[in-house]
């Protein structure tokens, strides 16, 4: 089974319509593949349970059917930062109990496990963790998605900084364009592709209704599956 794990330079820069897009490339591509969201902020209550919009759609893009309790174990109703709304509801989040969610609930025969985060890299579980511990107990190669807008470049190069001194390895990014005009583009995939020593895995295009299947064909899912 490949693991992955999808991280972002921010958040609000299409993460899970990218995730969802690898999700459906891949079973396009052929491979029982599931897509998982370990903590979700933002939940809203249906049927008595919280559910997450991202978590539902990694869900309708994969091809292995998971209780929603699998897929997204941690869901937490406020809009804010997870450790934050965690502390408000009076959960716990643990990078090794989620590690132990996974290694006994995700069946054996997938050929995909892909994981999304939440924000950025750094964003914190808990007052000494951050998603890099939960990547890190895992030991998840990593796609980064660059949400094309100004200042990415910076937030880019850190992330890939701090993924490269954590041990883990870097398969690739991706340009997403989350807003409709951005200045100055090639200039902007020009630097970074010479400043990121990872291969450029798609160019996501604005779109103003984006789905999955259309994200899947700008995304180049045999360099990641290979």
């Amino acid at each position: 089974m490949k693991r992955l794990f999808v991280t972002g330079t921010d958040t609000e820069i299409g993460k899970t319509v990218v995730a969802s897009g690898l999700v459906s490339a891949a079973v396009t591509a052929g491979y029982r593949v599931a897509g998982l969201k370990p903590v979700a902020a933002g939940c809203e209550t249906v049927n008595g349970s919280l559910v997450n919009d991202d978590a539902r759609q990694l869900m309708r893009a994969g091809n292995v059917d998971l209780d929603y309790a699998t897929v997204n174990p941690i869901a937490l109703e406020p809009p804010i930062a997870p450790h934050i709304a965690a502390h408000q509801a009076g959960v716990s989040i643990s990078a090794r109990v989620l590690k132990t969610h996974y290694d006994r609930n995700l069946p054996d025969d997938l050929d995909l496990a892909l994981f999304e985060g939440a924000g950025g890299w750094f964003v914190p579980l808990n007052d000494y963790e951050t998603f890099q511990d939960f990547a890190l107990g895992l030991k998840l190669d990593v796609v980064l998605v660059v949400g094309m807008k100004l200042g990415c470049i910076n937030h880019a190069m850190l992330t890939v900084r701090a993924i490269r001194a954590c041990g883990l390895d870097l398969i690739g990014w991706i340009a997403n364009f989350p807003q409709a005009t951005m200045d100055v583009v090639e200039e902007n995939l020009d630097t970074l592709m010479r400043h990121i020593d990872a291969p450029l895995l798609g160019v996501v295009p604005h779109m103003d209704t984006p789905n999955c299947e259309l994200v899947a064909k700008h995304l180049n899912i045999k360099a990641i599956m290979s």
